[in-house]
């Protein structure tokens, strides 16, 4: 097996240049850098196991958790997937700093810097999709310091890999779902959570494309909760009161016990629809109870876990991501299969 000194000796440079190559710290030429990768790639090299333990060792890394979603339940499980994974990485000496923050773009910036304060050298992130969010993770990027988005990603940025649901295939399975469980004609509510967050406007996206050939199903209007109980309660009453002929509600995000209590006050439990994302104990019971009649669920403990596996993999041993985008898999259930 090809070690780094050999590879050292055959591009004729030192073993620190060939160890800043493979971790991607930069400060090498660039034609340097390929010189060595061609070298590393013909000789199948893979790095040390034992080697990459103690060098994370001595490394003492920080990794950062920004996600979006205070008082969202769905987030409770993502967590738990994040303390699953950072319990395991401390035996690597390996910490990791979490912030969470509202649908607030001030928030997460903030939020990001502070951890940046705290000497974070990877960070894992529900992005807020906005410019400012997308320049900040270029910069991070530029500096070395690799990105993961994880359950909504960003457009057109430099992260290096995204970990989370297929939003608009998710939507496309809510729409399919509307199609075969609603009967008549179909006036649809969507309760969304922000315009300012990826994967709840590809749900969007996805739900109208599969209904569009259907004349019988119509989306009446769509409204954004922020994923707020409170806020959704209101929402969902104000829809059912101003259209009365609303018989079906899509709710992309959270705020889904607030808007079921909502369809419970105004005594439209019996004539509604109700397709929902995530199993969070308010959902189930909702279903057990009749009102909802299937939700999309996207195993939030991987979300949590796999972006700190790839941040750690990148930083410890200068491991890429096998897949840019890993998705998670689509599971619907329904009362029966609870």
């Amino acid at each position: 097996m090809a070690t780094i000194k050999e590879i050292a000796a055959l591009a004729g440079v030192s073993r620190g240049t060939v160890d800043r190559v493979l971790n991607h710290r930069g400060d090498v030429n660039p034609q340097t850098e390929e010189k060595i990768m061609e070298i590393v790639r013909a000789l199948d090299y893979r790095p040390n196991k034992a080697g990459i333990v103690l060098a994370a060792q001595k490394k003492n890394l920080k990794l950062g958790v920004v996600l979006l979603g205070v008082g969202n339940p769905f987030f409770e499980d993502v967590l738990q997937g994040v303390r699953e994974k950072a319990e395991e990485l401390a035996g690597y000496n390996c910490s990791v700093l979490i912030k969470q923050t509202e649908y607030s773009l001030q928030q997460q910036l903030d939020a990001i810097d502070a951890l940046l304060a705290e000497g974070v050298g990877g960070l894992a992130i529900s992005p807020y999709n906005d410019c400012a969010v997308r320049e900040k993770i270029d910069s991070l990027c530029e500096q070395g310091i690799p990105v993961v988005t994880l359950n909504t990603d960003i457009e057109n940025a430099s992260r290096l890999a995204y970990v989370g649901s297929n939003f608009y295939r998710s939507g496309e399975a809510a729409g399919g779902l509307m199609r075969l469980m609603a009967k008549g004609e179909v006036r649809v509510g969507i309760v969304s959570g922000s315009q300012n967050i990826l994967c709840h406007t590809e749900r969007i996206a996805g739900f109208a494309h599969i209904i569009a050939p259907y004349p019988h199903i119509r989306i009446v209007d769509t409204v954004n909760n922020n994923d707020d109980d409170q806020v959704s309660f209101e929402l969902t009453k104000k829809l059912l009161l101003d259209h009365p002929e609303i018989n079906a509600f899509y709710f992309t995000a959270g705020g889904v016990f607030g808007g079921c209590q909502a369809i419970e006050t105004c005594a439209r439990t019996n004539d509604i629809t109700v397709i929902t994302n995530d199993l969070v104990p308010t959902t189930r019971e909702y279903m057990e109870k009749g009102l909802i009649a299937a939700t999309i669920c996207q195993q939030p403990l991987q979300q949590g876990s796999l972006p700190l596996a790839i941040l750690f993999a990148c930083l410890a041993a200068g491991e890429m991501p096998a897949s840019e985008n890993n998705y998670v898999d689509v599971e619907i259930r329904i009362r029966e299969n609870l």
